[in-house]
């Protein structure tokens, strides 16, 4: 049922110049290793088109997405320097949301709300 699934998507999307796309895959590939260490990360990983970037991360609440970001800190702010978010998503539960709304704010998401579905 979707009011106990408590998992928290945050979907950025990047434009990376050409010039940049090189040292910008290599920030990924630091940034993979230090969700890696998270245990509430369920999956995080990057995929490309060409000079946009898509990191695709799920959390299994809202808690473990916010330990992501204050740990992979310092790598984004790098990150940003060399790329712009075109776009920026999150999804869960209203309940997690919440708790994501404040923190979250500086970065503009746009929100959505799980209503329905399931989770295996």
């Amino acid at each position: 049922m979707a009011d106990k699934d408590k998992c928290c998507t945050i979907v950025p999307y990047f434009k990376v110049s050409s010039e940049n796309l090189d040292v910008f895959k290599e920030l990924c590939k630091q940034l993979i290793e230090k969700a890696r260490e998270e245990t509430k990360c369920l999956y995080y990983g990057f995929s490309f088109d060409g000079e946009q970037a898509h990191c695709r991360e799920g959390y299994e609440d809202a808690e473990g997405l916010l330990v992501h970001l204050e740990n992979t800190g310092s790598l984004f702010e790098k990150v940003l320097k060399i790329a712009d978010i075109t776009r920026l998503e999150v999804h869960g539960p209203e309940d997690e949301l919440a708790k994501l709304r404040g923190p979250l704010a500086d970065l503009n998401p746009q929100f959505f709300t799980m209503e329905c579905g399931f989770r295996r």
